[in-house]
């Protein structure tokens, strides 16, 4: 029996999503475990029932979003990606054109794979394109990830929104989201975005030329910390004495003595035993730092190779990693990973004292010295993304070719006839790639993001909360109240406004989940088909461009971009505009007779 009652169910439910999103906003918890705390107080309180959270683990658009996960990166595991990016945008001459050429590709390549290891696969690629032609990386970066969110609308295999949506109307029994509307719509919004940020990105988009110099080369300004060894020539010595006044691209920050910080270290400052140096510098120099006989210390277990070359990698903590919050000691990193992390650096912030006791952030650029264990475990563990260094190069295979035009083949069928449901021809292009050993164990274990597919389960318990309690039909009717006097185009502009906010500052996930009632409750309240509203949210909710924190591949590009959120927000502001406008009116459009009636 509910512990709330009835009349005051609505408003209940409608605070406890509030408190999620503004604690996901705030970044008081992951976003996994915001979503867990709200549907355990639903289900305590009575507003919905076990099977209410059980159902989602049955849901047949979350197991194809699993699906599509797996596919893809059993594609990404046996293709050599870069040899077909250099093909693709090899001829592109010029920062428009490379630009233009550049997001549609992404985009079409983002219409039938996940939009997250494409802009893994990019940032690196954009990055250097824009080196070799001395063009800021903040010029490119945004434009990439914008670019695989307009991409990902253009078919239901897209993005995980469309399926999530489709899963509810399903649950339901409303008609899905036709993929003829989505690719007509889809595609136009894509091109006349596109279109935009081509022309205007230049003016838009912050030229950041220190960001060039820094990334020169790969090399970035970091905060290192350095333990001297026993017998270092250093101890006894001034800093004059011990030649650390000068260094070549490094300059000595502080000196952490015990508990105590030394800042600034003046020439005459007696290096003692045990004392820990803060140096900040650049990549290339660290390592110098490193391998120069003045008696610092290596990672344990972490040592030069015979040719005395360091494996150094650069890494972007991602936005659900389970390192936020904790200090790099906390997290043992260095057994974690196989990895010691060297130095670290945060974009816009001046750090400080010891690196082990720095608690990591979402976007913090970790330079790694790392062992032979390394890139397994950071495809094991997801809570790093690499973004420069040693990274694993799939060599070419005849074999894998032939088997992955195969595998295409069979996707292009299977989609295209509709001979089958989405699950079912997932499912069946899943035992391909099974079969031709493009997917192994190994990808299920490492590609299988747990978090999103929480995520996924319990945004269907709130959204079964919203319905259940009349909560949905709460806010339809005062969005009807306030629009009502001016048509079905604007409370339908409306819908689509407030969906975009939600998934600007939570997730795309939570957005649909939270729109979805709503929507079903408008539909209803004006008593004509939900459809309009249906594509009109699926739509919002991927409209991920105000924020960095609105969507994954805008964070993978907010550390090594060097943006803030000013920069998200004054290029996402007329991009988002457009946007809604564009796809508002097209869906006017196809549901002329609906809306206009």
């Amino acid at each position: 029996m509910p512990l709330i009652p009835v009349h005051i169910q609505p408003h209940i439910v409608l605070g406890i999503i509030a408190l999620l999103f503004i604690t996901i906003y705030k970044q008081w918890l992951k976003p996994t475990i915001a979503f867990l705390f709200a549907s355990i107080t639903l289900l305590v309180l009575g507003l919905i029932s076990p099977s209410d959270v059980l159902e989602g683990f049955s849901n047949e658009a979350i197991a194809s979003v699993v699906l599509l996960i797996l596919i893809t990166a059993g594609i990404r595991e046996n293709f050599n990606i870069e040899i077909f990016l250099d093909r693709f945008f090899g001829q592109a001459k010029g920062y428009k054109a490379f630009l233009l050429s550049m997001m549609g590709k992404v985009a079409l390549l983002s219409s039938f794979t996940n939009n997250t290891p494409v802009v893994i696969i990019m940032t690196p690629y954009v990055f250097n394109w824009g080196r070799k032609n001395n063009i800021s990386p903040s010029k490119l970066l945004i434009p990439l990830s914008y670019s695989t969110i307009l991409g990902g609308m253009i078919t239901m295999i897209g993005t995980s929104t469309t399926l999530i949506l489709n899963g509810f109307l399903i649950e339901n029994n409303l008609s899905e989201i036709k993929p003829l509307e989505l690719l007509i719509t889809g595609t136009i919004v894509a091109i006349i975005c596109i279109t935009f940020l081509a022309l205007f990105s230049n003016l838009l988009l912050p030229s950041k030329r220190d960001i060039i110099e820094r990334f020169e080369l790969n090399k970035r300004e970091y905060l290192i910390e350095k333990r001297l060894s026993k017998n270092s020539p250093l101890i006894g010595k001034n800093i004059i004495e011990g030649e650390l006044r000068n260094l070549s691209g490094v300059y000595l920050v502080e000196i952490v003595r015990q508990e105590n910080i030394i800042s600034p270290v003046t020439p005459s400052e007696i290096i003692q035993k045990d004392d820990i140096l803060i140096f900040a510098g650049n990549t290339d120099n660290i390592i110098d730092l490193t391998l120069a006989n003045i008696g610092i210390e290596l990672p344990p277990k972490l040592t030069p190779s015979i040719t005395g070359k360091l494996k150094v990698v650069e890494t972007v903590v991602s936005a659900n990693s389970s390192l936020l919050g904790k200090t790099i000691k906390e997290s043992n990193f260095r057994g974690r990973y196989d990895a010691a992390v060297v130095a670290i650096h945060r974009n816009g912030e001046k750090l400080s004292g010891k690196i082990g006791r720095i608690a990591l952030k979402a976007g913090d650029v970790l330079l790694l010295y790392t062992g032979d264990q390394f890139l397994n475990r950071v495809d094991l563990y997801k809570d790093l993304y690499i973004i420069a260094g040693d990274e694993k190069e799939i060599q070419p295979n005849k074999k894998n070719k032939h088997k992955l035009l195969a595998l295409l083949a069979a996707a292009v069928i299977l989609l295209v006839s509709q001979i089958f449901n989405l699950f079912v021809s997932l499912l069946i292009l899943l035992a391909i790639a099974v079969s031709f050993k493009l997917v192994t164990l190994k990808n299920v274990k490492r590609d299988l993001d747990i978090n999103l597919v929480v995520i996924l389960v319990l945004s269907i318990s709130i959204g079964e909360a919203m319905i259940n309690t009349g909560a949905g039909k709460l806010v339809a009717s005062a969005l009807l109240e306030l629009l009502a006097d001016h048509g079905k185009v604007a409370v339908l502009a409306g819908l689509m406004i407030i969906t975009t906010l939600f998934t600007s500052l939570i997730t795309n996930i939570g957005a649909v989940a939270i729109a979805f009632p709503l929507a079903l409750a408008t539909a209803m309240k004006l008593a004509i088909p939900g459809d309009p509203f249906y594509l009109g949210i699926a739509f919002a909710a991927s409209a991920a461009f105000l924020t960095p924190i609105g969507y994954q591949t805008n964070l993978i590009v907010y550390g090594p971009g060097g943006y803030n959120f000013k920069d998200f927000l004054k290029i996402g502001l007329p991009v988002t505009v457009i946007y809604l406008a564009v796809s508002l009116s097209i869906i006017v459009f196809l549901y002329r007779d609906l809306l206009l009636a």
